[in-house]
C-alpha cells in the first residue's frame, strides 16, 4: 500500500468516497490511489494533493524518480491519459504488451547497467498498469509484424505469447499480426503510435536509434496505419497463429 496516501487521507479526514466526490471520479478509482504505482492522472494530482494538504512529491515519490529518459516523459503522460492507442511495431513487441522477462531481455540488448535495466523494467510495468488497469481502459489496437514474434529465446517467448493471448481476450485490447506472407509494406519504415487524447486530438509518437519524438502531424501516420491494418490478420486468426506457435518448433 502507499502508506503516505493512506496516512494523509486519515489525517485530513478523507475517504476514497469523499475524495472521489470532490475530484469528480469513480470511488473505485480514488481507492486505487492508495496502491503502489497507482498515480492520479495529471489533471487530478494537484487537486488530490491540495485536498490532503501534502505535496505531490510526498504522496507519489515514484513520479519524481522516473527512470525513463527525460525526452520520453511527455509521451508517457500522453499515453497514461489517452482514450485510444494504436501501435505498430515491426522488430520487437510493443512495450505495453511485454512480460517482465521479455522486457528485461530487450533492455539487456542495449548498453544499460544492471541497475538501469531493473529500473526501466519497473517503469515499463508501471506504464502497463497505468493503461490497462484503469476503471475504463482505453481502446488499444496493436499491429505487430510476425518477425517480432519470431525473435527471442523459446522459454521467454512461450510465456510472452501466452501473455499476448490472455490480453487479446480483453474487450478493449485488439492484437493483429502482419504475416510474413504479406510481403513489403509501408510499416517497415519504422514503428509508431497514434494516441487519441481526452480532448479529441490525435498525437503521434515515432521512435529511432537516438530518441523518440512527438508529432502533431498525424495524417501520414494514419495513412500507414490504414495500410498495415489492412494487411494484418483478423483478431481470431492472429490468436490462432499465436496459439500454433509455429516459430517455436
Amino acid at each position: 500500500m502507499n502508506h503516505a496516501v493512506i496516512e494523509a487521507m486519515s489525517a485530513a479526514g478523507e475517504t476514497a468516497d469523499s475524495l472521489a466526490a470532490q475530484i469528480g471520479v469513480d470511488p473505485k478509482t480514488a481507492a486505487k490511489w492508495a496502491n503502489p504505482g497507482r498515480i492520479p492522472q495529471t489533471r487530478h494530482r494537484s487537486k488530490v494533493a491540495g485536498i490532503l494538504g501534502r505535496e505531490e512529491s510526498d504522496l507519489w515519490p515514484d513520479l519524481f524518480k522516473r527512470r525513463e529518459p527525460a525526452w520520453f516523459r511527455p509521451w508517457a503522460d500522453i499515453e497514461r491519459e489517452a482514450v485510444a492507442l494504436r501501435w505498430y511495431e515491426s522488430a520487437v513487441l510493443p512495450g505495453l504488451l511485454q512480460t517482465e522477462a521479455y522486457a528485461r531481455a530487450v533492455l539487456s540488448s542495449g548498453h544499460w547497467t544492471t541497475d538501469d535495466i531493473q529500473g526501466h523494467v519497473e517503469t515499463r510495468l508501471r506504464r502497463q498498469a497505468a493503461v490497462f488497469e484503469r476503471p475504463r481502459p482505453p481502446l488499444t489496437v496493436f499491429v505487430i509484424d510476425e518477425a517480432a514474434l519470431r525473435r527471442g529465446k523459446p522459454d521467454i517467448m512461450t510465456e510472452q505469447i501466452d501473455h499476448l493471448m490472455a490480453l487479446a481476450e480483453r474487450p478493449a485490447v485488439m492484437i493483429h499480426v502482419v504475416p510474413l506472407t504479406a510481403g513489403f509494406h509501408p510499416g517497415q519504415a519504422g514503428p509508431f503510435v497514434i494516441a487519441s487524447t481526452p480532448a479529441g486530438e490525435d498525437v503521434g509518437y515515432l521512435d529511432d536509434q537516438a530518441s523518440g519524438r512527438i508529432s502533431n502531424d498525424v495524417a501520414p501516420l494514419w495513412a500507414v496505419w490504414d495500410t498495415v491494418r489492412s494487411v494484418a490478420l483478423p483478431r481470431d486468426l492472429t490468436v490462432d497463429l499465436m496459439r500454433a506457435r509455429a516459430w517455436m518448433t
